[in-house]
């Protein structure tokens, strides 16, 4: 079963939003630009984000969510450590960002870990 990667960003007061729809877009194009070192073929099995509609009032500064689900936990895990494009592009976006919250997740599995 897959792994579903979620990322609640929230973005610093002055960044023009055509900046912020532009990070946005890039996040999104991982999906095509981050290639299996085995295969150098795409391996990001989805991906889709969008702003914030919630009327809970509960956001904390996040205003953007994204999703991005890998076939296993290995290929999560490169992406996160290793894979250049995701690399580049985290610090390409570095200054614009205030709030981060990530959280991951095996649909259906609902099996407390320790911490």
């Amino acid at each position: 079963m897959g792994i579903v990667h979620i990322v609640m960003l929230g973005f610093k007061p002055l960044v023009p939003p055509n900046e912020i729809e532009g990070m946005c877009q890039g996040l999104l194009e991982l999906k095509e630009k981050c290639l299996h070192p085995k295969t150098n073929r795409p391996y990001i099995k989805s991906a889709m984000g969008g702003t914030d509609t919630s009327s809970e009032q509960l956001q904390d500064g996040i205003t953007h969510v994204f999703m991005c689900e890998f076939e296993n936990a290995e290929d999560r895990t490169y992406y996160l450590n290793e894979d250049p494009a995701y690399a580049e592009f985290c610090k390409s976006v570095e200054g614009i960002i205030e709030k981060k919250q990530v959280v991951d997740f095996v649909p259906g599995q609902f099996t407390t870990r320790a911490r």
